[in-house]
């Protein structure tokens, strides 16, 4: 065990192995973690177990603990509850941060004589009902319209008492005239009229819109049966109405209801978290909240359990099913955690996986566009940390060779400017002192071509060389790069001339990526570096790679080609496209051509051509 102050040493040994929380203070005894945990002594110990040198923030939140705090509880859901509480009081500056704590608005069903149904983030605690909260305000303005177009719920503030209905204190308004409102202040509408319309509102708040539709379709056979055919049509337009609203929103049978879906996604710095609550088959809450990392080691069951408890509390959820793209250390009693394998379940996971990839890469898209430079050097910054750069990257390039079934070799160079592919500056090269496919032989030629001009022509150089391939390819371009100003080109440079220009070149760092494992060898080191697959930094390298593949691949097809349609023809100074037709139409083919006399070369092309022709063959045999 590392070595701790003796007073943090005497609270360690007697964590117990319980569930509940710890909490971490610092000299000032501000709390500065709250976390959880199954087992307190294993999880409270582990921080002074570990050196934490892959995990820097957690290394010094380690350094500023002075003073340990524990609470043992009967159950997870318990330390759940008792973390969430604090966190929030305290707001400790090394736990993750909820970004988005906002008031959620609700739909409510005012307690009063013929009421009202409005948006509100309040709740008064006056007998109204109220639903939802809802994470999105177009849901609500959606679901509000819908009832609306449905029903002619009044949007007065009266007090419609039977007493002032029949004295007259009230005056027929607009909408009355604009059939949205029957007019129950003047009692052109009765109460009861009036309630089951309301009734019906609150079947579809709470997503049960198969029980009013059983009632519209039974009001419209019955109006129909009578004759009431404009009734039977107001019914109809009804039906229609919530057919295009379970459109946008229905996602699989009606079978699945009462059902919360969660989803996961992360990146170096925050955690993410999809919410879709399920209703009859339809979607009728959906919410994606992002977690600020405040320490590397905060397992994701744990995030999602965090979230998972703050997104029902907030939108006051009380499904008891709960699917989940892993099991996270979240319990509560009857509450059931799935995670889908196939079918409807997990076509509404796919959904919800969709949806906070899309906020990701959408919050990154915002993050980019608001500031450009920001983002380029955050990356470049990682970049620089991850590949033990001494400079940041911002010119790169990467090197690929070609020589398919050992024909035409060919190399590509890609550039990457600001982690960004810079395609005006791509260039590919043909292998000219290389006989037969020989990958090291070829990085060697292709990075002595390339580094020489750039040097000569004092043009930029790049900070980090990729090649593609492992130990072998990456000594090869070694050995050029350190070999460079010796090319016959600087024959015309002094010794000291030369001695700066090949300073320049040593500058650059070289590194090679292996395509097996991702491995990133280093020049003089056989053990290879491994980047998190996660890692933004080894999203750049492969980038780079496949994008120095694909030009390169592209460069040989084409060349591959054009030596498939290359003819003798071709190789004859003066010789165009017209007379090439002429010949091959009269003779056929070459052989025909060979074997023609001079005067059967002369009727078919002029005594010019044909002397050309016939000499250029014959010479040849």
């Amino acid at each position: 065990m590392l070595s701790t102050h003796k007073h943090l040493q005497a609270i360690l040994e007697r964590v117990p192995e319980n569930p509940g929380i710890y909490q971490y203070f610092d000299k000032k005894g501000t709390v500065i973690y709250v976390g959880k945990a199954k087992n307190l002594k294993r999880r409270v110990h582990s921080y002074f177990n570990k050196n934490h040198d892959d995990s820097p923030k957690t290394r010094i939140l380690v350094s500023k603990i002075a003073d340990i705090k524990y609470t043992v509880v009967e159950s997870e859901m318990d330390a759940l509850l008792l973390e969430n509480n604090l966190i929030k009081k305290y707001k400790p500056r090394y736990n993750i941060l909820l970004k988005d704590d906002k008031t959620y608005p609700s739909i409510c069903v005012k307690r009063e004589a013929f009421p009202r149904i409005f948006m509100t983030r309040k709740i008064v605690k006056d007998g109204s009902e109220y639903f939802g909260p809802y994470s999105s305000v177009p849901m609500v303005y959606t679901l509000l319209d819908l009832i609306k177009k449905l029903y002619p719920i009044r949007t007065c503030a009266h007090s419609l008492d039977k007493k002032s209905i029949e004295n007259g204190n009230y005056q027929l308004c607009l909408y009355y005239h604009l059939k949205k409102c029957k007019a129950p202040c003047m009692g052109y509408q009765s109460e009861e009229e009036y309630d089951e319309n309301i009734k019906q509102v609150k079947q579809i708040l709470n997503g049960n819109l198969k029980q009013v539709e059983a009632l519209l379709v039974e009001e419209m056979q019955e109006a129909a049966e009578k004759l009431a055919f404009e009734k039977a049509q107001e019914c109809k337009d009804k039906l229609d109405l919530l057919e295009n609203y379970r459109s946008k929103s229905y996602i699989a049978n009606t079978n699945l209801s009462h059902l919360d879906v969660f989803s996961y996604d992360e990146n170096e710095h925050s955690a993410f978290i999809n919410y879709l609550n399920i209703a009859n088959g339809a979607v009728v809450q959906t919410y994606t909240i992002e977690y600020k990392k405040q320490i590397e080691t905060e397992e994701k069951e744990s995030i999602l359990a965090s979230g998972i408890f703050e997104i029902r509390q907030a939108l006051k959820s009380r499904n008891r099913r709960i699917l989940v793209p892993f099991i996270p250390s979240f319990e509560e009693k009857g509450v059931e955690l799935v995670v889908p394998k196939r079918g409807d379940a997990k076509k509404l996971m796919d959904l919800s996986l969709r949806n906070v990839k899309q906020y990701k890469l959408d919050l990154l898209k915002q993050q980019e566009k608001l500031n450009p430079e920001q983002r380029a050097t955050s990356l470049m910054t990682k970049m620089k940390e991850d590949l033990h750069l001494k400079e940041l990257p911002w010119h790169i390039e990467c090197f690929d060779n070609s020589n398919i079934q050992g024909t035409n070799p060919v190399a590509s160079c890609v550039v990457f400017k600001k982690a960004k592919p810079s395609k005006k500056d791509y260039r590919h090269f043909k292998i000219k002192t290389v006989e037969g496919p020989n990958d090291f032989a070829s990085m060697e030629e292709i990075l002595t071509r390339r580094y020489s001009r750039l040097l000569k022509e004092e043009a930029e150089l790049p900070q980090l060389v990729v090649v593609d391939g492992g130990k072998g390819q990456l000594h090869s371009a070694v050995v050029a790069m350190s070999n460079i100003t010796k090319n016959e080109m600087f024959n015309d440079w002094s010794e000291e001339e030369k001695r700066a220009g090949q300073d320049k070149i040593n500058q650059i760092q070289l590194i090679g990526i292996a395509k097996r494992l991702e491995e990133i060898f280093y020049p003089g080191d056989s053990i290879p570096l491994y980047l998190d697959k996660r890692s933004e930094t080894l999203k750049v390298i492969q980038h780079l790679r496949d994008e120095a593949h694909r030009f390169g691949i592209t460069f040989h097809r084409d060349l591959r080609s054009k030596s498939q349609i290359h003819s003798e023809l071709d190789d004859i100074k003066h010789i165009g496209e017209k007379t090439k037709t002429k010949l091959l139409k009269e003779f056929k083919s070459i052989a025909g051509i060979k074997k023609a006399s001079k005067e059967d070369l002369v009727n078919c092309v002029g005594e010019s051509k044909a002397g050309i022709i016939y000499d250029y063959f014959n010479s040849k045999q």
